[in-house]
C-alpha cells in the first residue's frame, strides 16, 4: 500500500510520521530540534534521519514538510525560521532533491500545511475552498482554493495573526498565548472580577479556569471572541470564503468565545457573507502537523 511521510518541524522537535492513504499514522519517531541542528548542518543531519525513514519504509511515495516560518516563492528554501534558527535561509527542499532524485518532496509554512491536511484527512467532509485559522501560542492561517494552497504573490500569504485589531495591535497580540496571560492579570490589577488566578499561570490555567466558571477567565475568553470576531470579518471580506475551520488547541475553550465572536460578524457583515457562513472546528487535533505535511507531498505528486 501507498505510503507518506510527513514532517512537522517545530522549534522543540522534528517529528516524521509515516501515513497511509486514510490518514492513518502507521509510525511516528521524534527528535529533539537541537539535535537535528548540531554542528550548524541542520540540512545534513535532516537529510540522513530521512534516509532512515525511507529504508525502513520504502513504499513511501513522497514527502512533504511543515515548517514554523516563511519559504521562498519556489517552495525550495527557507526564509525567516525564528524557532528553528540554525534551518534559516536554507535550500532544505533543493538539497533533498538531490539527495532523493524521483521522490516527490514539498514544503510549506506549517500552518498551510494543516489547512491543507483537513481537505486529504479531515474527519468530515468539506468543500474544496476554504480558510483555516489555527489559535495556539500564536495566531495563524492558511487559505485553501479549489484544493490547493493560497499562497499568496511570493508564497508566504495568510499571515493573519499579524491583521491590527482594534486595540491598535495585532490579533496575534491580543490572543496568542502571551495575549491572553496578559489579558487575565489586567482584569486582575482592575479587581472587578472574582477569580481563583493569582501570582504566575500560564494560559492553560485560564482556560481550566474558564472550565470551573471562573468570572474573570470566561471575561477572558468573551474578550477573545471578540478578537476572533475582528479577524475573521477581515479575512472574509478579502477572500469571499465562507467555510472557516478553526484548529490548534482552541477546541476546549471554543464555546467561551463563540458567542462574542458570532455577535461581532453578524454587526460587521452583511447577509451576503453570514447566511451562508460555515464555521467550525477541525478535526485533525494533535496530528495537525503530520497529517498536514504529508498532505503536501501528496499533492506534490497529483501536481508532479
Amino acid at each position: 500500500m501507498k505510503q507518506f511521510l510527513g514532517v512537522d518541524i517545530g522549534g522543540t522537535n522534528v517529528k516524521f510520521g509515516v501515513v497511509d492513504a486514510d490518514g492513518n499514522i502507521i509510525k511516528k519517531k521524534k527528535y529533539p530540534t537541537a539535535e537535528v541542528s548540531e554542528g550548524g548542518d541542520f540540512c545534513g543531519n535532516f537529510s540522513k534521519l530521512l534516509a532512515k525513514r525511507l529504508k525502513k519504509f520504502p513504499d513511501i511515495a513522497s514527502v512533504g514538510i511543515g515548517i514554523p516560518g516563511t519559504i521562498s516563492a519556489d517552495g525550495n528554501s527557507t526564509l525567516d525560521l525564528p524557532n528553528v534558527p540554525a534551518l534559516g535561509n536554507q535550500p532544505l527542499v533543493k538539497i533533498l532533491k538531490n539527495d532523493f532524485p524521483g521522490l516527490p518532496i514539498a514544503m510549506d509554512n506549517d500552518a498551510n500545511a494543516a489547512a491543507l491536511g483537513e481537505l486529504h484527512f479531515g474527519l468530515e467532509a468539506i468543500p474544496k475552498t476554504y480558510l483555516f485559522i489555527t489559535l495556539g501560542t500564536g495566531v495563524g492561517g492558511g487559505c485553501v482554493i479549489n484544493g490547493q494552497v493560497f499562497k499568496g504573490g511570493d508564497g508566504n500569504g495568510l499571515e493573519i495573526g499579524h491583521v491590527m485589531s482594534s486595540t491598535g495591535r495585532t490579533i496575534e497580540q491580543n490572543i496568542g498565548k502571551a495575549g491572553i496571560i496578559e489579558m487575565a492579570k489586567n482584569y486582575i490589577a482592575e479587581g472587578k472580577l472574582s477569580t481563583t488566578l493569582s501570582g504566575d499561570f500560564d494560559a492553560k490555567m485560564v482556560a481550566n479556569a474558564a472550565h470551573e466558571g471562573d468570572e474573570l477567565a470566561l471575561q477572558v475568553y468573551h474578550d477573545m471572541g471578540k478578537y476572533v470576531g475582528e479577524l475573521i470579518v477581515s479575512v472574509v471580506r478579502i477572500l469571499d470564503i465562507k467555510t472557516i475551520l478553526i484548529g490548534g488547541g482552541v477546541s476546549e475553550t471554543f464555546s467561551y468565545l463563540k458567542h462574542n465572536m458570532h455577535e461581532v460578524i453578524n454587526a460587521f457583515l452583511p447577509p451576503y457573507y453570514t447566511k451562508s457562513l460555515d464555521i467550525r472546528l477541525a478535526t485533525l487535533g494533535n496530528n495537525a502537523g503530520i497529517l498536514g505535511a504529508a498532505s503536501l507531498g501528496i499533492n506534490a505528486i497529483e501536481t508532479k
